[in-house]
């Protein structure tokens, strides 16, 4: 039988609480060893080179150097997957600032356990050494990111999607997301204008506690306006609307969105088929629907309800994928009739929806 290494973290962290927390959640497990701990960027930056860990777990505030300083410093000169695993989500800017490391090379986040935490030791244990061993499999780059973006709509150069007479007018776009997905949407939606002719609806799978953060950044970064759904309210256009914590994002039958409760969907709730599936009902052969990198298979059923109802599907491309679960599983089942690099999509959609908005206007 063959032998594998366990998985080699290194922890950022300045509380002794939470580090002890931490070490003894990381120790119950085999395939996790952790090789070194620093109280702050400073540190870790000395000691990191000779632990050689697969995956760093870094804090947001900390002395001497914070975890936004010293994740922009490990992705330039040792670039490994990250996990933020953060308190800070009391303030509006704390819950941002969080975010601002998976813009700064960051993959995903995850809530500091506490003493309190402790009375769901074995779901946090199994959450935190499930994040760990998906990001293990994850290789990253030193990352080159640009600010560029317009504030209104230009008609692209090219028109590889010329409507024809059968293609119905777009009325919505639909997105599902995991792991990277803070990251693949903030690609997305940055390039969209704020007169972006239809609704967005979003659900993006994130620790509890994290959503609002999520939507702060994104408001911030982003021409579009970004807010939770809340149930009753037609969606508009130019607005992209996340689904709720712990809620299902559907439509009503007149087109309204409804938050519900009902049980999860392939282990999710929110579930990304469960909004798809809404989508082809309400919106048939006038939805697009867009899959995004994530672990698992949530969303693969539900990209197939769209495209068997006449709508439009894609699929993020395995090449820029965090993690190609979900959207390989979507094309495994032949539901996705555009795979893109996430560079592409937002592309493709000015010059579906914008393009064909301006011949109907």
């Amino acid at each position: 039988m063959k032998n594998f290494a366990p998985i080699r973290v290194f922890l950022v962290e300045d509380s002794l609480v939470a580090l002890t927390i931490l070490k003894r959640i990381l120790a119950s497990s085999p395939e996790v060893d952790v090789v070194g701990t620093a109280p702050n960027g400073v540190e870790a930056l000395e000691r990191i080179p000779a632990a050689q860990p697969q995956v760093i777990c870094t804090d947001l505030h900390m002395p001497k150097m914070d975890g936004l300083e010293l994740t922009h410093r490990i992705m330039t000169d040792y670039p490994r997957p990250i996990l933020v695993i953060s308190a800070s989500v009391n303030t509006e800017e704390d819950s941002r600032n969080v975010f601002k490391l998976l813009q700064a090379g960051a993959l995903d986040v995850f809530p500091k356990p506490s003493i309190d935490s402790l009375s769901d030791y074995e779901h946090v244990k199994h959450e935190l050494i499930n994040r760990i061993k998906v990001l293990a499999g994850v290789r990253v780059f030193t990352r080159h990111t640009s600010r560029t973006a317009n504030s209104q709509w230009a008609m692209p150069r090219y028109a590889n999607a010329i409507p024809n007479s059968q293609f119905s007018l777009p009325k919505v776009v639909a997105i599902g997301a995991s792991t990277g997905g803070p990251q693949a949407l903030h690609t997305i939606l940055k390039q969209l204008p704020a007169n972006f002719p239809v609704p967005i609806l979003c659900v993006q799978h994130i620790s509890e506690g994290f959503l609002q953060g999520l939507v702060d950044w994104l408001a911030a970064e982003c021409f579009l306006r970004v807010t939770i759904a809340q149930s009753g309210e037609f969606p508009k256009p130019g607005t992209v609307y996340f689904a709720p914590e712990r809620q299902h994002l559907q439509l009503d039958t007149q087109g309204r969105l409804s938050s519900v409760s009902t049980p999860a969907v392939s282990g999710h709730r929110p579930s990304v088929t469960a909004l798809f599936q809404a989508v082809a009902t309400c919106y048939p052969r006038s939805a697009v629907g867009i899959l995004l990198t994530g672990m698992g298979r949530d969303g693969a059923d539900g990209l197939q309800a769209i495209a068997q109802a006449g709508g439009t599907t894609i699929a993020q491309n395995e090449q820029t994928c965090v993690v190609f679960g979900m959207p390989k599983e979507a094309i495994a089942l032949g539901a996705a009739q555009h795979i893109l690099a996430i560079g592409e999509i937002a592309p493709m959609l000015l010059n579906r929806i914008c393009y064909i908005n301006s011949k109907h206007s």
